[in-house]
């Protein structure tokens, strides 16, 4: 009885439907949310120190990819990947400080191709790295129909603006801040939420179907946060990351000195070695207290958002796709920040909403993201079905959003596009939503990368400008493993040398889920190197990995077999 009368309203609703409100919803909009430097730790991926009840109620409507990945672990090569749909060796950006329009291809971005076919588009924050590798302009008036936004408030955030306990202002990492107390009394996040609110309210009403991308800065550092967000994580209930030393098996090359982290004013005082540090265990826990601070205030922003698109009734007609560019190291391994082919670093929240597909309203003008003050309502229970286990990838989410959106999803890349300004190098990942997943694949693969100017951490290891990179980190992770090998690489040529191994990482995530075991050294290589070498040389770096880590774990589950 219940389904025969809410069938009945919903026709009703549509029959009463005026032709043009008809003709805007059949051009779904497209609302896409950025945060930075956030790592899975989200309620709905399972964290259970963290207080993210807007985000986790985003994710109990939508779909939930709980394994994607980044291309790179920083900013600027991760966001470009992302939003050309193209792998940082076919961007040829590892750094901040080229453009691809001009260093190696006109390709065409996720907002471009919305925008050629009729949407209105926009960026607030942080959606394309600013600087040379958006043009200065944030790739506008390619990418957007306006001029993208920038929080005013942003230009203070790496100056001195935390108070220390000597009273005076500091450049620090750790910085809750009273927010009447700052420049124009805000912060670059809430600023941005300001904007995207009235801009949303500025389409509402409009027959022209919109794509609005928002990036939030947190919870990048520096923790320049509201105060008031601490109190929900008690010093004395933080603990240690489980794996805080440096694995005796990392090698040298693989590993991050922070050394943004060591560049703030409260951490230099402490006086740390370089380059494993550590850094004292009560400056750890204040870390990690600040860093899930940081996402609280960030999911505060995304409620208020979410809740003036379900207050001008856009939620009905809208797209979300919430993600982060990569993820943070909070002292896994004995690293900080991000910069490294791990987990840690690598993997990403990945949710999408969409209206119709991955939720169903009960009922007509029923609230669908109402804002949850984590201040005072921190729990929310995440509860959702639809979620997606195997390896995804960010730089799927070009095609997958253009085909939800009803648009055609660009077609797959040939294995050299530099020429070619509209292709995709990931997969569409549309057929993830019309059916459950029922089995691992063990043929899913996400690919991540990093380079290195040197085989021992220098202070440039961490962002080594394009003319210094010697060596690049490629990563394959798979269901059962993370294999990883760092290659010789030609900066002038944008070469890799196959036959050049610096060093190699293999982890076994069934016995070893957080990575701290490497076990590439206990196979003989030099059999699997000759094979490697008869192949031809237009097998790709991929391919050869693919095949690689087939031979490497076949060779491991014989030997443990006879054992």
């Amino acid at each position: 009885m219940y389904i025969c009368v809410r069938t009945w309203i919903l026709l009703l609703v549509l029959y009463t439907l005026t032709p043009a409100a008809v003709a805007r919803r059949e051009r779904i909009n497209v609302l896409l949310v950025m945060a930075d430097d956030l790592r899975t730790s989200l309620g709905c991926y399972g964290d259970s120190v963290v207080k993210s009840p807007n985000i986790d109620q985003l994710a109990s409507k939508s779909q939930v990819f709980l394994n994607a990945y980044a291309q790179q672990a920083v900013c600027a090569p991760s966001r470009t990947s992302m939003l050309t749909s193209r792998r940082p060796d076919t961007t040829r950006l590892y750094d901040f400080n080229s453009y691809w329009r001009v260093h190696s291809g006109n390709y065409t971005t996720l907002p471009q191709y919305f925008k050629s076919r009729g949407y209105y588009t926009m960026s607030v924050g942080k959606v394309f790295h600013p600087g040379i590798a958006s043009n200065h302009s944030d790739d506008y008036p390619y990418s957007w129909s306006i001029p993208a936004y920038h929080p005013a408030s942003f230009q203070f955030e790496k100056q001195k603006m935390c108070k220390g306990e000597d009273g005076k202002l500091h450049a620090n990492l750790l910085c809750a801040v009273n927010v009447t107390e700052q420049p124009g009394g805000t912060l670059p996040d809430m600023e941005s939420t300001d904007e995207a609110v009235r801009l949303l309210k500025s389409r509402a009403n409009d027959d022209v179907p919109f794509f609005l991308a928002v990036g939030f800065h947190k919870p990048h550092i520096p923790f320049r946060i509201p105060q008031e967000y601490l109190s929900l994580y008690p010093i004395e209930q933080m603990t240690l990351a489980p794996d805080p030393d440096v694995p005796r098996s990392l090698p040298p090359v693989a590993y991050n000195p922070w050394m943004d982290v060591r560049r703030r004013d409260d951490v230099q005082k402490l006086n740390i070695s370089f380059p494993y540090g550590p850094i004292p265990k009560d400056f750890q826990l204040r870390i990690r207290q600040h860093y899930y601070a940081a996402v609280s205030y960030m999911d505060a922003q995304v409620g208020r958002l979410l809740s003036a698109l379900d207050k001008l009734g856009l939620a009905d007609s809208t797209m979300v796709v919430f993600t982060s560019d990569h993820g943070w190291s909070l002292g896994e391994h004995g690293e900080w920040a991000k910069y490294s082919n791990f987990d840690v670093t690598t993997r990403v929240p990945l949710i999408f909403y969409v209206p119709g597909v991955t939720t169903f309203l009960d009922w007509p003008g029923e609230s669908v993201f109402p804002f949850i003050d984590v201040l005072t309502q921190s729990e929310y229970s995440f509860k959702n079905d639809k979620v997606i286990r195997n390896m995804v990838e960010l730089v799927d989410v070009f095609p997958t959003v253009s085909y939800m959106a009803g648009l055609r999803a660009p077609e797959p890349c040939a294995d050299v596009s530099f020429q070619e300004e509209l292709c995709t190098e990931g997969d569409n990942l549309a057929h993830t939503f019309q059916h459950a997943e029922r089995r691992e694949d063990e043929e899913a693969i996400s690919f991540s990368q990093y380079p290195r100017p040197a085989d021992t951490p220098q202070v440039n290891s961490d962002l080594p400008d394009l003319k210094d990179i010697k060596v690049m980190g490629y990563s394959l992770r798979s269901w059962d493993y993370r294999y990883t090998l760092w290659l010789g690489f030609n900066p002038e040529t944008f070469q890799v040398n196959v036959s050049d191994v610096h060093a190699g990482e293999l982890y076994m995530l069934a016995d070893d889920p957080r990575q701290d075991n490497n076990v590439y050294s206990d196979s003989d290589h030099s059999v699997m190197m000759k094979k490697m070498a008869s192949l031809p040389h237009t097998v790709s770096l991929q391919m050869r990995m693919k095949l690689q880590l087939l031979y490497l774990t076949a060779g491991m589950k014989t030997s443990r077999g006879k054992a």
